[in-house]
């Protein structure tokens, strides 16, 4: 299920308009009520710095956040495909037949694996974890009779090789869903309206200014557009690209 922050071009256009039309209420509206005295000009700047201090850290915070769940995901995209190629070779511990039926749905369930870094469509990523699920029990009813009828250390490998298969599929997908929680977007939008209305308040001229109230409305929504685009795992031009995966099946498609 998607959300706004799925689409980070849609969400730069929004934070920006909403950053300026605060540092514009800033600059119009509140010093209408009461304009700020040069007396109290430096106090101003304290509380107007201490605020966009404070905005940069949530969003330097938020950015490692981001960085850190697609750091995480392209991690577990070689997990995958690590622990994919390993049970391939492990087939060969089995007897032909059941080797080459493992083998065949390895490959099936590897062609799967691929379409869900790379489909974006919400129906074709259901029929892909239908699919997934429908391989994952079918590869594990071939393994389970197997280590039943020839309950041995050497079926054990290839057991425990298709173990760490459904683990890392598992890893993968909870991996995907974790996302930086709607509560900390919240709030960096909260302190970054705040900022731009006092941005606006500190304008001396709201005519001479009018273009550097573009400033800080325009770097806060490229900010937040680049932390919503590594963030997101399909929605955005930064994704995680199965290469691992890619390789497996060009390195097993010959045999």
């Amino acid at each position: 299920m998607q959300n706004i922050f799925d689409y980070p071009a849609f969400l730069f256009i929004l934070s920006f308009v909403v950053m300026w039309l605060a540092a514009r209420i800033g600059a119009s509206v509140l010093r209408r009520f009461r304009s700020i005295e040069e007396d109290a000009r430096d106090d101003f700047g304290v509380i107007e710095a201490a605020t966009l201090t404070l905005l940069a850290l949530i969003i330097g915070f938020t950015f490692s956040m981001a960085v850190a769940r697609y750091d995480q995901r392209k991690n577990y995209e070689e997990e995958e495909a690590n622990a994919i190629g390993t049970e391939y070779v492990r087939a060969d511990l089995l007897p032909a037949a059941d080797a080459a039926t493992v083998r065949g749905l390895l490959k099936t369930y590897l062609d799967e694996r691929v379409l869900f870094y790379t489909t974006r469509d919400d129906d074709e990523l259901a029929r892909v974890n239908a699919e997934t699920e429908r391989l994952q029990a079918a590869m594990w009813s071939s393994i389970k009779n197997v280590a039943a009828a020839q309950p041995t250390p050497v079926t054990a490998l290839a057991v425990s090789g298709m173990n760490d298969v459904l683990n890392t599929q598992g890893y993968t997908q909870a991996a995907w869903w974790n996302r930086i929680p709607a509560a900390a977007w919240a709030l960096m939008v909260v302190i970054a309206v705040c900022a731009n209305l006092l941005v606006g308040y500190g304008a001396r001229g709201l005519k001479a200014g009018a273009g550097l109230l573009l400033i800080v409305p325009l770097v806060v929504s490229l900010a937040f557009g680049l932390i919503a685009d590594i963030d997101s795992p399909r929605g955005g031009e930064i994704r995680v690209k199965p290469q691992n995966l890619h390789a497996l099946v060009d390195s097993i498609r010959p045999r």
